[in-house]
């Protein structure tokens, strides 16, 4: 599991994040939510160590992150599998080159025992036999898919998604979800969700962080979000029409 403690982080005169804490469980769909401008961005790249909070810990397991030395840091980002919002493929490299990228990184495997692994990780994510295709040649679900089967070719033990539904229409986004809960609840992963996407918080939100303004604001489940008596969630959750009368629906009303 990850947990936050006291996450503060400001930018100049600009307090973003403003005592965030939660933990993150292992085996569970853990999402980030918030209106834009919450912090849901900044958190998650603090979790993952691109910013330092200006106060605060974060630990993975038994390790505070941000006191780790160099080799201590190395092993856990090798830990870590990291999916894009904008995928972040290399155009340049064939579907095979780009999900052993990370082994050519971080491992010491044989070329053969990569391609192994490689082929692995694409039967996961039901992409088999693409390996020599270019990303222009596929689809951007497919893409998708296939930055899933990079993320988790080092076997993570923890998983970021930054919204991975971006771009997706409806039903490649609700694979998308299922995909990586899937992957998260049969490998015991702690996978982090940043997402707008109300259909992932409804479906696979196990573990909900709703940031507001620098805040958290309310956390909880996804049953438990029918139910709620947050005003900024409801505000925030059943902004169209369709879903204040889904809530109205579930509730009997």
């Amino acid at each position: 599991m990850i947990k936050a403690k006291n996450i503060f982080k400001q930018f100049g005169d600009q307090e973003v994040l403003k005592g965030i804490d939660f933990t993150f469980e292992a085996g569970k769909n853990n999402l980030i939510i918030g209106q834009s401008g919450a912090g849901k961005t900044v958190f998650l790249k603090i979790l993952v160590g691109l910013h330092q909070p200006t106060k605060g810990e974060v630990w993975y397991g038994e390790k505070n992150f941000f006191q780790l030395k160099k080799e201590e840091l190395r092993q856990v980002r090798m830990d870590v599998g990291m999916l894009f919002q904008a995928n972040a493929l290399f155009d340049s490299l064939t579907i095979e080159e780009n999900i052993r990228f990370p082994m050519d990184m971080f491992s010491k495997m044989t070329l053969k025992e990569k391609k192994n692994r490689v082929d692995l990780c694409l039967e996961r994510v039901n992409l088999e036999g693409i390996n020599n295709k270019f990303p222009s040649e596929i689809s951007g679900g497919m893409q998708k898919r296939v930055g899933i089967a990079r993320a988790i070719v080092l076997n993570p033990k923890y998983l970021f998604c930054d919204e991975p539904n971006s771009g997706l229409d409806p039903k490649t986004a609700i694979t998308i979800d299922e995909l990586i809960s899937s992957i998260t609840v049969d490998n015991n992963i702690t996978t982090v969700i940043n997402t707008h996407d109300m259909n992932s918080v409804m479906e696979i939100g196990d573990n909900i962080c709703f940031l507001n303004q620098g805040i958290l604001a309310w956390k909880g489940t996804k049953h438990e979000v029918l139910e709620s008596k947050n005003d900024l969630l409801e505000e925030f959750i059943f902004a169209s029409p369709f879903l204040k009368k889904l809530k109205a629906r579930a509730l009997g009303k």
